[in-house]
């Protein structure tokens, strides 16, 4: 069984074209590889489809197709929050994982959802069921520990980057002495690494842009945000800002946060960074000022995908199953830089523990930012440049991107409606014997790899 969860990217959708392509060589052991639509969610409400029913052309257009193409959710199951209602959503997962005989789980998806993994896995072992449980990982925040950084990250940068550069290529030719401001809006809730990757517009970008990035790790001065761009524009006669949605201030309260409606994790709705500062410029400075939100765009560019991106989120699938079908559970795929200080980019898979990957977010270290904290400095630039790298020969139809398309044939149940009086009466799976323990697992290069 594989599955997504969270807000997609423009490459998870790969991840799972490297799980179908690799559990195709294992046939010995994986009779049928299933999709959980939407989610633990959809799996919780036996929403299967057959993977094996996909044709070969469709698997490898989902290289190029941006969302999830599983579907997808942001369903937690809450021990600690609501333990009777999680405890019930284990007894329902386990009874479909037996229905269909389910013995290797891979999800795909960020923080949550390694959480998500790791609970499913524990539950597993305290129950006795034969099952392997790999996560995937995903996230354009690139906020997930013990990986160099994640799939999704790579391409969001490369499209953002560009969109700086047109942006301020656009502002630059319209500058007067009346000067003008741009605020460019990126995701990024508690850390800054989307907003950091574009710095590297300014490698190519003639306007020198963008002239500041508001991280969330740097708490916001408005003073000295004020006396830097007010020095810029008269510079200059124009600025270009990009700010991380979850910019916060020296209490560390987000500056966008709108506390009178939350997610379905509890967090409070984001309403608005870049807003907030050009009121802020516009009341201060008098400056005219335009703001641009990049919203679902920029984790949606599958046709301007980092082919870097691309291929190592195929290479994180396939590395999933090598892992399971060796013996390992409990464990998340990792990205490893194996040449940090040479070039050219050389890269690998690992494997670390889903305890410790859990629930943990990796921030932008201080020492990657400039001393006045308004821009990445080299060493980001150093880590960040080869993950853009490469582009994909996307197929087009009648001058359009063509994207996978699935038949998603379904399942049959085999259990009562989810919640039914027949669902909640039925005995939970009963403890299996434990299974034999197996050769360690490999990488995707095939090196052998010891347990963290």
């Amino acid at each position: 069984m594989v599955a997504q969860s969270g807000g997609p990217t423009c490459v998870i959708n790969a991840s799972v074209a490297g799980v179908v392509h690799e559990a195709g060589k294992h046939m010995d052991q994986i009779e049928e590889i299933y999709g959980g639509r939407n989610g633990i969610l959809g799996i919780l409400n036996e929403e299967l489809i057959d993977l094996y029913e996909e044709k070969q052309s469709s698997i490898e257009d989902l290289k190029h197709t941006p969302g999830a193409a599983l579907g997808t959710c942001r369903y937690k199951i809450d021990f600690k929050g609501n333990p009777e209602a999680a405890a019930k959503d284990m007894d329902r997962l386990f009874r479909v994982f037996e229905a269909h005989n389910i013995r290797y789980f891979f999800y795909a998806g960020g923080n949550d959802s390694q959480d998500t993994a790791h609970k499913v896995h524990l539950e597993a072992e305290k129950r006795g069921y034969d099952l392997r449980v790999i996560g995937v990982p995903k996230t354009i925040d690139n906020d997930l520990p013990h990986t160099d950084h994640t799939p999704g990250y790579g391409s969001v940068v490369k499209y953002n980057a560009t969109t700086v550069m047109e942006v301020a290529t656009d502002i630059a030719s319209m500058a007067t002495d009346a000067g003008a401001c741009v605020i460019i809006e990126v995701m990024g809730r508690a850390a800054g690494w989307i907003a950091a990757g574009t710095v590297l517009a300014q490698q190519n970008c003639e306007a020198g842009s963008p002239h500041m990035i508001l991280l969330p790790e740097i708490a916001f001065d408005q003073e000295k945000f004020l006396e830097k761009l007010k020095s810029i524009i008269d510079e200059k006669k124009f600025a270009v800002i990009v700010v991380g949605e979850g910019l916060k201030d020296a209490k560390g309260k987000e500056v966008a946060a709108d506390a009178t409606k939350v997610d379905s994790f509890g967090h409070a709705v984001l309403s608005g960074a870049a807003d907030y500062l050009k009121d802020i410029v516009e009341e201060k400075l008098g400056t005219k000022t335009r703001t641009v939100k990049l919203g679902y765009a920029q984790r949606a560019a599958a046709h301007f995908a980092s082919g870097t991106d691309v291929e190592e989120a195929f290479a994180c699938g396939v590395s999933a199953v090598k892992a399971a079908i060796g013996g390992k559970s409990g464990y998340m795929v990792t990205l490893k830089r194996t040449n940090a200080d040479t070039e050219p980019y050389a890269w690998t898979t690992g494997h670390q523990p889903l305890g410790d990957i859990a629930n943990v977010e990796n921030l932008i270290p201080r020492e990657w930012i400039t001393p006045d904290g308004f821009l990445p400095n080299e060493k980001f630039i150093n880590y960040a440049k080869p993950l853009i790298e490469g582009e994909l020969n996307v197929p087009m139809v009648n001058g359009l991107p063509r994207f996978a398309e699935l038949s998603r044939v379904a399942i049959d149940k085999q259990l009562p409606a989810r919640g039914s009086a027949e669902d909640v009466a039925a005995p939970a799976p009963a403890p299996a014997p434990a299974a034999a323990p197996e050769a360690p697992a490999t990488d995707a290069e095939g090196a052998a790899e010891q347990p963290a």
